[in-house]
């Protein structure tokens, strides 16, 4: 196949530029390098079919040639960086969805967007089912993301009805791995950065509030798989593996070495931080017969040892 991986130099679109490299296709990445990096991809430049080009998607653009898939992962996902970047978030889940799916529409491709969890907002059902419609502030700090990838949602379906195009809607959970950035402000880069330098970690209110927590490999094959079926409403790719925060500071202390423990701070309530996420993965199940495959700790090791190298090359700098 020829792929289009809009967002491809991020976090998880430069590991589905890797995977499909490695099963043999050729990829095109677009990114306007808000969050992505160059250092994310570098190691894919070497190989003929590889080819990274620089565009914000929410400007029209166009590739020469036939695609037989277009796989929009461009967005700020972390808080730290939609609330940094409100507008251009909201541009990404609407202008820039309407691009790709233009454009998958022009070359008869299939189309993949990568939703989220966030689309539950703080959920009233637990763990969450994708018929539940979610519980979002529409006008809250996060509403930028949050309603950006509902728009977004809304969008591929209408492409999808109206023209029959063949779109397919993952919602991601927690996700983590090599390729986070240190800063990127979500609990596992803060909580391995803490640990590795021997100070406590963080945790805000009692620790109880729970996330449910996939390493970036099983996302991707749930993605491959869910791109080559022929189902169109969304499915839930997380790991319903649910730990409190406290539990979750206990497992990276544990695994760091580091005796500092933890350190409480008043909770921030101020985000609409959702209290509870969990998924129900029944519907990848079924359909994608996908499950996660890594354990906590056989995730958390790679990505401890990721961070690391990432620390010594900020302490470095």
């Amino acid at each position: 196949m020829r792929v289009l991986i809009a967002g491809g130099a991020g976090f998880i679109g430069s590991h589905l530029c890797e995977r499909y490299l490695a099963d043999g296709h050729i990829v095109i990445a677009v990114d306007n390098f808000i969050t992505g990096a160059m250092q994310n991809v570098a190691h894919l430049e070497r190989q003929p079919r590889f080819t990274l080009f620089r565009h914000d998607i929410t400007e029209p653009f166009d590739i020469d040639g036939k695609l037989d898939a277009v796989l929009n992962f461009a967005s700020p996902a972390s808080p730290i960086d939609y609330l940094e970047h409100p507008l251009e978030t909201l541009k990404v889940g609407s202008y820039g969805t309407h691009n790709t799916l233009d454009i998958a529409r022009q070359k008869d491709a299939a189309y993949l967007l990568a939703s989220t969890s966030e689309v539950y907002g703080d959920p009233l059902q637990h763990p969450q089912q994708e018929s539940y419609f979610g519980n979002v502030n529409p006008i809250g700090v996060r509403s930028v993301y949050d309603e950006a990838k509902r728009y977004a949602e809304a969008a591929v379906m209408a492409y999808h009805r109206a023209y029959d195009l063949n779109t397919h809607i993952v919602r991601i959970f927690n996700t983590y791995g090599p390729r986070m950035r240190l800063n990127d402000g979500r609990v596992v880069p803060n909580f391995v950065d803490q640990a590795l330098r021997g100070e406590a970690l963080t945790v805000y209110g009692d620790g109880q509030q729970t996330r449910s927590f996939q390493f970036v490999a099983d996302l991707v094959e749930g993605v491959t798989r869910l791109l080559q079926s022929n189902f169109h409403e969304p499915v839930n790719i997380g790991n319903p593996v649910e730990l409190t925060i406290l539990q979750f500071a206990q497992v990276v202390n544990q695994l760091t070495n580091n005796p500092a423990g933890v350190v409480y701070r008043p909770a921030l309530r101020i985000s609409d931080d959702p209290q509870t996420r969990k998924p129900d993965i029944s519907r990848a199940r079924e359909v994608l017969g996908w499950e996660p495959r890594f354990d906590l700790n056989e995730g958390l090791h790679e990505t401890i040892a990721y961070f690391q190298n990432e620390q010594g090359r900020a302490d470095k700098a």
